[in-house]
């Protein structure tokens, strides 16, 4: 930890260590391996804030903001203003010298340090403060050059364990010309996110989030409450993160009431076609506040535009509380596949809410949003348009995932994006599964997903996947995050079983949603809500540098078949099925779990039992492809 960010201890740990040590929930048996934990993070096991059965600790704490935004914003004019109220509340047992400000649009400031180059449409001067204040009285805003998206303020007098501080800022910048995560996609439609300045997560174990946005990596957030108002001129919607309040004050009626409708059916509603655009038929004529609120979320975005239709539909996601959640779309006429895209958001919704992972979808809406970036937002997507409509399924699936993990769950996913995008890629093949049948998605996702990787001999790609993303980038961050982690995750599901695995991830969910989960604390809540060691696995699949190769190591005939030695070259612990052909013609299909590489992780015998003669065998992966595949066939001398 930087010492310019280290905070002042307010209680002494050694005074109740030795109680701590003596609660039950560390008297459990050691599993037989133990894993690979940070200092700072076994740390915090000590001091209490996280169990090792993967519960948040008797000691667990985290802070949170109260977010009060205006935004103006005049298209075609880039100039956005912004003024901001923040209660920050200090929940941890530390006392507070300095807050850490996130700014991630000086991302676009010349010199700012990024994984990749930028063009001139995308630089700007980032964001300038024009005032800042601390409790009521102005403060002076130094604006330290050697930082750029993380800023470190001095506060004028200590933020106490358990107080709050009020925070207020008056800021403008310039809106990018090149459209990312954020930008203008045309001189009047624009996609606001990461605007405002935030006070960065203090957690339990690494103190202050200081690591730099280089515009691949991605974010880490506290959970606030946010009141944003977007002011801006007649004729412009805003589609953003939150409940819409007081839509009357900026729709026409007729619009109201198709908006109003669509909460309520399956249907698409078109709230605002070409038509009523040209028309001026759907804002009311004046400059329009269009005012959202919403509580426990770890972000806010907003899209805005003079020329996007706007469809809208809802779709049940609770059927316990017969709750229905709102799926809208923002986009301009000419995208064909957004035509058919709220309700491609619906069946999204549906499936994510009763299958996988079967938990109710946790917000009032999701929005998906014509832009380029096919990124996820909390309930929003900025997504491209594709030719192909089955790939804008895909692509809106994927992202509106993200939900779950990183924003109902609270990943640190700038270090761990294993956790968020490892999961919505393993969300992503389910549905995928379910709506296209096994086969199809299966060619998807080795073709997406895998074999960018296991074709790849690169050393960067044998990194282990525990490896902090803050210090990969390029396919060595990308494989780790999305393809390798899912393939993990996925061979737990095809150990445990469908209903222990959801057993556990519901358990991981239920005990970590709205908070700050590490790796660790998913690790030890799936072993102990399986009430399996899984500790080999992890230590294998996450922890090691192996790949997927398996080879045939020899066929020996034995009084009840045959044994079948199979040898792990990559050390990979993934499932294989045996395909055996015997020399009448028939076949049979032997699958094995990963349970199989438990005891040796290098070698493994398979006990085929059989009175046929056999003629040849052949060990197919499936999705789990493997790095050499010619070693995978074994036939008999005649």
């Amino acid at each position: 930890m930087n010492p310019l960010f280290r905070p002042a201890r307010a209680f002494a740990v050694k005074a109740w260590l030795p109680a701590l040590l003596s609660l039950p929930w560390l008297a459990s048996p050691a599993p037989a391996q133990q894993l690979y934990m940070p200092r700072t993070v076994r740390q915090a096991y000590a001091n209490g804030t996280r169990s090792p059965d993967g519960r948040p600790g008797p000691r667990y704490w985290q802070n949170r903001g109260r977010y009060t935004i205006t935004l103006t914003a005049t298209p075609p004019e880039r100039t956005v203003r912004g003024t901001e109220q923040i209660v920050y509340v200090n929940n941890s047992p530390d006392t507070l010298s300095n807050l850490v400000i996130k700014l991630f649009l000086n991302i676009h400031k010349p010199g700012a340090p990024r994984n990749g180059g930028a063009s001139d449409d995308y630089l700007t001067s980032g964001i300038h403060i024009d005032r800042f204040a601390v409790n009521g009285t102005a403060a002076p805003w130094q604006s330290d050059p050697r930082f750029f998206t993380s800023q470190p303020v001095r506060l004028p007098a200590p933020l106490m364990p358990h107080d709050s501080v009020r925070l207020a800022f008056d800021w403008h910048y310039e809106i990018s010309r090149e459209a990312g995560r954020e930008g203008m996609l045309d001189a009047t439609t624009w996609y606001l996110a990461y605007f405002y300045p935030r006070v960065a997560v203090y957690d339990d174990y690494e103190g202050w989030d200081t690591m730099d946005f280089t515009d691949q990596q991605e974010f880490y957030s506290d959970f606030n409450d946010y009141d944003v108002t977007i002011r801006v001129p007649a004729n412009f919607i805003v589609w953003g993160t939150g409940t819409l309040l007081d839509p009357q004050t900026v729709l026409q009626p007729a619009a109201l009431a198709r908006y109003q409708a669509s909460f309520t059916s399956d249907t698409t509603i078109r709230v605002a076609t070409r038509e009523d655009l040209a028309a001026h038929r759907v804002t009311l004529a004046q400059t329009n506040d269009w005012h959202f609120r919403a509580r426990d979320i770890p972000d806010m975005a907003f899209g805005l535009s003079d020329h996007y239709h706007w469809d809208a539909a809802s779709v049940v996601v609770d059927d316990a509380a017969h709750r229905r959640a709102s799926v809208q779309a923002a986009y301009h006429d000419s995208a064909a596949d957004f035509h058919y895209m709220t309700q491609f958001g619906r069946h999204a919704l549906d499936r994510l809410s009763h299958h996988w992972p079967g938990v109710p979808y946790p917000y009032e809406k999701s929005t998906i949003f014509l832009g380029t970036a096919d990124m996820e937002y909390p309930m929003m997507v900025n997504d491209n348009s594709f030719p192909d409509t089955s790939f804008s399924r895909f692509v809106a699936e994927h992202e509106i995932a993200h939900t779950y993990f990183p924003f109902y769950m609270g990943i640190n996913e700038t270090r761990y994006g294993f956790m968020d995008e490892g999961w919505a890629t393993t969300f992503e093949y389910l549905v995928g599964v379910a709506d296209m049948g096994a086969a199809r998605e299966d060619e998807l996702y080795r073709q997406f997903r895998v074999n960018r990787w296991i074709t790849d001999p690169s050393p960067l790609e044998d990194l282990p996947i525990i490896t902090p993303g803050d210090v990969l980038k390029g396919p060595a961050y990308g494989n780790n995050a999305y393809g390798k982690a899912s393939l993990g995750y996925l061979a737990v599901k095809d150990m445990l079983g469908d209903a222990l695995f959801a057993r556990a991830l519901h358990a991981f969910m239920d005990r970590w949603h709205g908070r700050h989960p590490t790796p660790w604390d998913f690790f030890n809540t799936f072993n102990d809500a399986s009430g399996r060691d899984l500790n080999w696995f992890w230590n294998n699949w996450f922890f090691g540098n192996g790949y997927i190769d398996l080879a045939v190591g020899g066929v020996t005939r034995t009084a009840g078949g045959y044994a079948v030695v199979v040898n792990n070259v990559g050390g990979m612990a993934a499932p294989v099925d045996l395909r055996l052909r015997f020399t009448d013609g028939t076949t049979q299909t032997v699958h094995q779990t990963p349970a199989i590489w438990q005891a040796n992780q290098r070698q493994a015998t398979v006990t085929v039992s059989t009175s046929k003669a056999l003629q040849s065998l052949d060990l197919d992966g499936g999705i789990w492809m493997d790095a050499t595949p010619a070693d995978n066939h074994w036939a008999a001398t005649r």
